[in-house]
């Protein structure tokens, strides 16, 4: 069973509570789920959560869009993903993060679809490793095997923390794959993260009709009004892991 996993929790830093956020009716964890239940190779979308009580509310929301949900431990997400995977029987593991509303099926599909196509060649396989996708297309997959050796193995608190960061740094033990864009757009910032980002998520949706829009729609969108594009260019990509990484210590 392959299965999409999406973590999410209300106790974002820099923007507190961003999952939860609406463009129009609907949450930004809402409009995520519908995105990836638009996936063609996908059997199950799970939403791994917190058991902090205020994250009843992520599960609640989960549940609403017709997800499964897990509720785990907070800062270990490593173990929170191994603990869902296991519970709902998940073989091949996909990991998206809650804050990708903006995530295209079509990303999804292609990653799943190179990983299955090669699953005899590969552990682990994403579009990250190098970037090219814009920030906010971000997919990884991986075997449940892979995900329990990483598991059992992973001291570092940024290796607990960040889910596949012991696979990436260790292709002597895994052995890994990348998928690439056609170009290089991997600058481009479509993932919530602050205000700005939200800004720019709320004003994308709203040039298009529905949400059943792909990466190729938003590029061509940036090409016809760059200025709406401008307002979180000045953040840099994967902030948070560097930070756990400069604040690493063995657990």
């Amino acid at each position: 069973m392959t299965g999409i996993i999406i973590q999410a929790r209300l106790g974002s830093t820099r923007l507190p509570g961003k999952v939860l956020k609406k463009i129009g009716s609907k949450t930004l964890l809402g409009i995520l789920i519908e995105r990836a239940k638009k996936s063609k190779s996908a059997d199950k979308i799970i939403v791994a959560t917190t058991e902090n009580p205020g994250d009843e509310k992520i599960a609640d929301e989960a549940r609403s869009f017709g997800a499964d949900c897990f509720r785990g431990s907070e800062n270990d997400v490593l173990d929170r993903y191994y603990q869902a995977a296991k519970k709902f029987g998940a073989d091949i593991v996909v990991r998206i993060t809650g804050d990708c509303p903006l995530m295209d099926p079509k990303v999804i599909d292609q990653v799943i679809g190179f990983y299955e196509k090669n699953e005899g060649d590969f552990d682990y396989v994403s579009n990250v490793h190098p970037p090219t996708f814009p920030d906010g297309m971000d997919v990884e997959v991986f075997s449940f095997k892979a995900l329990e050796q990483s598991w059992k193995d992973a001291k570092l608190v940024s290796e607990r923390e960040h889910v596949t960061q012991y696979m990436a740094k260790n292709p002597a033990i895994f052995r890994i794959g990348n998928v690439a864009y056609k170009q290089d757009v991997s600058a481009m910032r479509l993932t919530v993260d602050t205000a700005e980002d939200f800004e720019l998520t709320k004003n994308i949706f709203e040039n298009f009709s529905g949400i059943d829009f792909t990466l190729e729609d938003i590029l061509e969108l940036k090409k016809r009004k760059p200025e709406i594009f401008e307002i979180n260019s000045r953040f840099e990509r994967n902030e948070g892991l560097k930070k756990s990484i400069e604040e690493d210590k063995t657990i």
